[in-house]
């Protein structure tokens, strides 16, 4: 296993295994309603046994390099989350996302940790595009997607359906031409 120091504020992001089921349903519990504002996340796990397969399937997904996904740790205590939903190294895309419980909003956490996602993704596994898909009402994502220097495509108008409403969809997207470039400069 590897660690990776977000910062000199106790910040790591770590994979995130199906052995850590426990600690990852005790962190969804404790941010249920704030993560789910958005996401599924906590509609998928919703006990141990969910909890290990949304782990395992990231596990499948790591192993045949289809996906991603880590937790972001502070002081020792799992707090959010950064992932790739999809990968596509033939085609050469990826697609990340985040979450957070509240005591972890406002720190950089998720700006940090996709850096270091992205970072790797272009880098390591020669990703040429990684996409951002976030709610249009879920400012704290774009403001992240902003930060990492993502452009925004596009929206696509109440394309997803989440808990009885329409949701916008926004796409914000880095190329990794880009990216090196921003890396670079700053």
């Amino acid at each position: 296993m590897y660690v990776i120091s977000l910062g000199d504020d106790g910040a790591e992001l770590r994979p995130l295994e199906p052995w850590r089921a426990e600690e990852f349903l005790a962190h969804i519990d404790r941010g249920r309603e704030f993560i789910g504002q958005y996401i599924t996340l906590p509609d998928a796990v919703t006990d141990l046994e969910s909890s290990r397969s949304y782990l395992r399937s990231y596990a499948d997904k790591a192993a045949v390099d289809t996906g991603r996904i880590h937790g972001i740790w502070v002081d020792g205590e799992l707090v959010g989350g950064v992932l790739f939903r999809t990968m596509d190294l033939a085609h050469g895309t990826a697609e990340a996302g985040c979450w957070l419980e509240p005591s972890a909003v406002g720190k950089g956490l998720v700006t940090r940790a996709a850096r270091v996602i992205i970072d790797w993704a272009v880098e390591e596994r020669g990703i040429h595009r990684v996409e951002w898909q976030v709610a249009a009402g879920n400012q704290a994502s774009i403001a992240v997607a902003r930060r990492l220097g993502l452009t925004k495509e596009g929206v696509l108008r109440e394309s997803y359906l989440y808990r009885g409403k329409r949701h916008d969809v926004e796409i914000w997207s880095v190329l990794a031409p880009e990216w090196r470039a921003a890396r670079q400069s700053s």
